[in-house]
């Protein structure tokens, strides 16, 4: 019994090794049948070691990923989920060289033919940890031209659409109690003064604006797996521009298995990009736990969490969590894409459950996210502002 399943576990072994087309005999003749993450295995090594004629001359796998593509990223994140660090790490070097990313960067006039946009970076990104001192110096320089260019077109657009609702909101009439400006109010209820009650009465009430303090928190949350790689690259720009605006408070905090919080990093969201880790497992439950403990004041705070809610940790308790953040008064938005990559691969499960808790849940192409968070500084329904701007959102 032993030596069968030794047998089964070396010839398993072999057809990872040597890939499908001829090496798919074993299949019949050892009588191995490829599980379900095999199989998954199987695909992201094919990805990288495309096989070439018969195999090669060694008959193993060879090959590439070609260009860089949206699928990349994906796939730099996927490794991680099959294979040990040691075996990622060896891969990722591969995949740099496949890629043609590393000669890219040493040499200039290639560099200088290629037109770099959020894709690339996403790959450069998820390729950080293993590019040489000096390829990672070009790399850098190539995510801050992709930066800039982003910010020049994404900047004004978003700083005129949230200023916009913040200027309401600070014209706001009806003031709390403790926000009435009493001198400024007498003044402007003079004519409605009553000399029987010797008193004014206050028709119009005018508030100090709230200056003193940000009008909105908001806090990103934002998943940095293999599959959300542009919408990282979205995020992080985003959040650099409302964090330049002082009368909203913004915070980044990006996820995978582990939560890191980039906001001390806003001033330069290049910085925020290599603060970032592409790749990995995914446990939002744990991320939103972590963003509950920075919120201060729920009313006043918008949660917006960008992920394919594909949860590698406690799915019942992220779902109590995230109804806990709702019923303490939070308003919760829930991207399942921040990118222009079409439809996104998300779990529907999870996202009927998020709708159902009230949670607007949708993609959101870059162009949009400016209006989307003018609306809910302003408390639109944001269901209803989706369904105007032709948006599909998740439903049971």
């Amino acid at each position: 019994m032993a030596e069968l399943q030794n047998n089964s576990e070396r010839n398993r072994r072999w057809r990872l090794i040597l890939g499908g087309g001829e090496a798919d005999g074993i299949s019949t003749k050892g009588g191995l049948t490829l599980n379900s993450q095999d199989t998954a295995m199987d695909q992201t090594l094919a990805a990288l070691y495309e096989t070439q004629g018969t195999h090669g001359s060694q008959g193993q796998r060879s090959g590439g990923l070609g260009g860089s593509s949206p699928k990349v990223a994906r796939w730099l994140g996927d490794i991680r989920s099959y294979f040990p660090s040691s075996i990622v790490r060896v891969m990722q070097q591969d995949a740099l060289k496949r890629l043609n990313l590393q000669q890219m960067l040493l040499e200039p006039e290639m560099l200088a033919a290629v037109e770099p946009d959020v894709h690339l970076v996403a790959n450069l990104l998820s390729l950080s940890q293993v590019m040489p001192s000096k390829t990672k110096e070009t790399a850098r320089l190539v995510v801050q031209q992709v930066v800039e260019d982003l910010i020049r077109q994404l900047s004004n657009p978003m700083q005129q659409a949230v200023q916009g609702s913040l200027n309401r909101s600070i014209r706001n009439r009806r003031p709390r109690h403790h926000e009435i400006d009493w001198h400024r109010t007498i003044r402007a209820n003079l004519r409605h003064y009553q000399p029987e009650y010797r008193t004014i009465i206050p028709e119009t009430r005018i508030g100090f604006g709230r200056k003193r303090s940000a009008l909105r928190d908001i806090i990103l949350c934002v998943d940095q797996s293999g599959s959300m790689a542009t919408s990282v690259v979205y995020a992080s720009i985003f959040a650099a521009v409302l964090a330049s605006l002082p009368a909203v408070k913004t915070q980044l905090v990006v996820f995978d298995t582990a939560i890191v919080d980039l906001t001390d990093l806003l001033q330069d969201p290049v910085d925020v990009l290599f603060g970032t880790q592409l790749g990995g497992g995914t446990d939002i439950n744990r991320a939103l736990s972590y963003c509950q403990g920075l919120i201060r004041r729920p009313e006043e705070t918008i949660l917006v969490l960008i992920s394919d809610l594909y949860e590698g940790g406690n799915r019942e308790a992220m779902l109590k969590r995230v109804a806990s953040l709702v019923n303490s008064g939070v308003q919760m938005i829930t991207l399942l894409a921040l990118s222009d990559d079409g439809a996104p691969y998300f779990d529907h499960h999870n996202a009927a459950k998020f709708a159902t808790l009230g949670i607007p849940t949708f993609a959101c192409t870059p162009d949009k996210f400016a209006d989307l968070m003018a609306a809910a500084i302003q408390r639109q329904d944001i269901g209803q502002w989706a369904a105007k701007e032709e948006i599909v959102t998740a439903s049971l």
